[in-house]
């Protein structure tokens, strides 16, 4: 089996730090916050068993990649041009594009915008048309409904940061919070080792993130909702796996350990409105939904997403909803992710 190998690749003017194994077609993971190329760790070497190429980059500000601090450098088109560059260095027409959390948005942004680069689509966690970001689709509703204040990340017709705002009335809203530069980076910096290992215990199967609707906003702190974490090893974690993630975190200053997922979140106007045009689109690409039975998102999300996306997706061959895993369904229940991923390739 081959063993995952590292390399620094220049791409859309920024270095990305990549992590990939096996030789033969391109299959391009994409991370989203908190995560890293390492979050794909047990399914780079399934792939490339399989006489794949899976190519995994720590996304732009995060890990061993460039970290940019300008929020405006982290809207969809520049994120999609990183992962279009990637395939340039490498020599690639088109890949097949597996994303998880923002990455999700980013693969199916990818895949309608610029078709010809993408021979299909796994998305993960987020369904299509209801990703972080809100794409702004046809609708004028500006009043959110009792599931969007609880988290649900668009209101068809609302800027995402109004709608962020109008949740943040009601309680904690950490993409709201986020919303502001400075006080996320500071108090995260600070204790990273505490945030990260709290949120991603938060997010798996085990953990209770919407604890947060139990915390006013004014006065509040990102770490104030979020509940101390049991020690390590966990049921899907190691201590060194998690050393692993820290250290790829905190590599620069404590300003940039988490700016990627921050800048992110910023992005959510600027997104909106460049994909406004797209709004109505959908993937004509083969595609499959995989997540986690406990993941919080689809707590969060209305109850019709899944059905939206299968009208949205025509291709969609198949959602899969893993028993025993959270929003870290690869990680949490890798051998389950690595045989519903393997079945689909082998069917493209």
């Amino acid at each position: 089996m081959s063993a995952p190998t590292h390399r620094r690749i220049r791409a859309n003017g920024i270095t990305l730090e990549v992590t990939e194994a096996g030789r033969g077609p391109p299959v391009v993971f994409c991370h989203g916050f908190p995560g890293l190329g390492y979050s794909f760790r047990h399914q780079l070497p399934a792939l490339a068993a399989a006489g794949w190429h899976g190519i995994a980059p720590d996304q732009r500000g995060y890990g061993g990649s460039d970290r940019p601090t300008e929020p405006a450098l982290y809207d969809a088109n520049y994120v999609m041009d990183d992962m279009l560059g990637l395939l340039d260095a490498l020599g690639e027409e088109r890949a097949v594009f597996v994303g998880h959390d923002f990455g999700a948005q980013q693969v199916c942004n990818l895949a309608v915008r610029h078709p010809g680069r993408v021979a299909a689509v796994v998305i993960m966690s987020c369904p299509y048309d209801f990703d972080l970001a809100g794409r702004g689709g046809a609708g004028t509703r500006t009043v959110p409904t009792e599931a969007e204040r609880r988290g649900a990340f668009a209101v068809p017709g609302m800027r995402p940061s109004d709608a962020f705002a109008a949740l943040a009335r009601h309680h904690f809203f950490h993409m709201h919070y986020f919303q502001s530069v400075g006080p996320a980076e500071r108090e995260l910096g600070a204790r990273p080792r505490e945030f990260l290992l709290r949120l991603l215990h938060a997010l798996s199967a085990e953990g209770h993130l919407l604890d947060w609707s139990k915390f006013p906003s004014e006065g509040t702190g990102y770490l104030d909702v979020l509940a101390p974490a049991p020690p390590l090893p966990w049921r899907w974690l190691s201590e060194a796996e998690f050393e692993t993630m820290l250290r790829a975190y905190t590599s620069d200053t404590p300003a940039t350990s988490f700016i990627g997922g921050l800048n992110s979140y910023r992005c959510a106007d600027r997104n909106w409105e460049l994909g406004a045009p797209y709004a109505e689109s959908p993937i004509t690409q083969p595609a499959l939904f995989i997540a986690g039975a406990e993941d919080v998102v689809l707590k969060m999300i209305p109850p019709h997403a899944i059905d939206s996306m299968r009208q949205r997706t025509p291709q969609l061959r198949d959602v899969v909803l893993v028993p025993g895993a959270g929003h870290f369904v690869q990680q949490e229940q890798p051998h389950a992710v690595n045989a519903a991923l393997l079945e689909f390739l082998r069917g493209l």
